[in-house]
C-alpha cells in the first residue's frame, strides 16, 4: 500500500517538498551559471525545455494507454491526441521559452516570464480530473506535475539567470503578444472543432469557460468566445506592472548601494 506521503495533492507535504526541491535547483543553477555567458545560460534553459518536451510526449503516451484515466475522463470524451497538444496556457511555454531566450525578443520573453509561472501554478494548485489524490509514482502524475513544475521554474529562470529584466515600456507589447498568441490558439480551437478532430477543443479556455468561476464572470460581461478573455489580459497587465515596479525599486536600491558616498575622500 502506498504511503500517504506519496499521494500528491496541492499543498500536501509531498507537493511542498517537490516545490522546495525545484526552488533549490533554480537557486543552485543561478549561482553555478552566473559567470557564464548569456548565450550559455539561455541554452541551458532551452535544453531543459526541450528535454521536458520529450518527456511531455512520453507522458501523453502514458495517458493514452492509462485505462483508469480514460474511465475518469469518459464524460469528456476520453483521451484524444488532438486535445493533448502543448498549447495550454502553461505547457505552450515549453515551445516558446527556448525561442524567447535564444532570440531575446522582449515581448516573447515578457509573455513567458509573466504567463508561464501563473499558468503552471494554476495547473498545480487546481489539477484536473485524474491528477489529484493519486500516487506520484503513477506515470500520469509524474508527467503532469513534473511538466508544470519545470514550466514554472524555467520561466522564472529567465529572470534569475539575468536574461530578462522587465521594464514598464515593455508592458504594451507584452499585452499585445498575449492577445495575439491567444488569438492564434482560438483559431486552432475553431479549426479542430470544425474539422471534427477534437469537437471540444478549448486551449487557453478561448472558446468556453468550462465552469471556471472567474471566467464565468468575464463571460457575463462579454458573452462572446475569445473576446470574453480580454479582462484577464487587463488583469495580467496590472500584475505585470506590479512585478515590474518591484524590479525597478530593487534596481534603484542596488544603484544606491553601488554609488560611492559623496564627500568621502578616496583612501590611498
Amino acid at each position: 500500500m502506498t504511503s500517504e506521503f506519496w499521494i500528491m495533492r496541492p499543498f500536501s507535504p509531498l507537493f511542498l517538498t517537490v516545490f522546495a526541491f525545484f526552488l533549490l535547483l533554480l537557486i543552485a543553477a543561478s549561482l553555478l551559471l552566473r559567470r557564464k555567458s548569456e548565450r550559455t545560460r539561455a541554452f541551458v534553459i532551452a535544453v531543459v525545455c526541450w528535454v521536458t518536451l520529450l518527456g511531455f510526449v512520453a507522458y501523453k503516451y502514458a495517458l493514452s494507454v492509462d485505462a483508469d484515466y480514460n474511465v475518469i475522463t469518459a464524460n469528456m470524451g476520453g483521451f484524444n491526441w488532438w486535445g493533448e497538444l502543448p498549447l495550454q496556457l502553461c505547457n505552450i511555454n515549453l515551445l516558446l521559452i527556448p525561442i524567447a531566450v535564444l532570440t531575446r525578443k522582449r515581448p516573447l520573453l515578457g509573455f513567458c516570464f509573466f504567463v508561464g509561472p501563473i499558468g503552471a501554478l494554476m495547473a498545480l494548485v487546481l489539477p484536473g480530473n485524474g491528477f489529484n489524490g493519486y500516487s506520484i509514482f503513477l506515470a500520469r502524475m509524474l508527467g503532469y506535475f513534473g511538466t508544470h513544475f519545470v514550466v514554472m521554474f524555467a520561466a522564472l529562470a529567465i529572470g534569475t539567470f539575468g536574461l530578462y529584466r522587465p521594464r514598464m515600456r515593455d508592458l504594451p507589447l507584452t499585452a499585445l503578444t498575449v492577445f495575439l498568441i491567444a488569438l492564434v490558439i482560438y483559431g486552432i480551437n475553431v479549426l479542430l472543432r470544425h474539422t471534427g478532430l477534437h469537437p471540444k477543443a478549448n486551449y487557453f479556455f478561448a472558446v468556453e469557460t468550462e465552469g471556471n468561476a472567474l471566467l464565468e464572470l468575464f463571460w457575463s460581461w462579454i458573452p462572446l468566445p475569445f473576446l470574453y478573455l480580454l479582462p484577464s489580459i487587463v488583469i495580467l497587465t496590472v500584475y505585470a506592472g506590479l512585478v515590474t515596479s518591484g524590479f525597478a525599486l530593487a534596481g534603484r536600491l542596488e544603484g544606491k548601494k553601488a554609488a560611492p558616498q559623496s564627500g568621502t575622500a578616496p583612501r590611498p
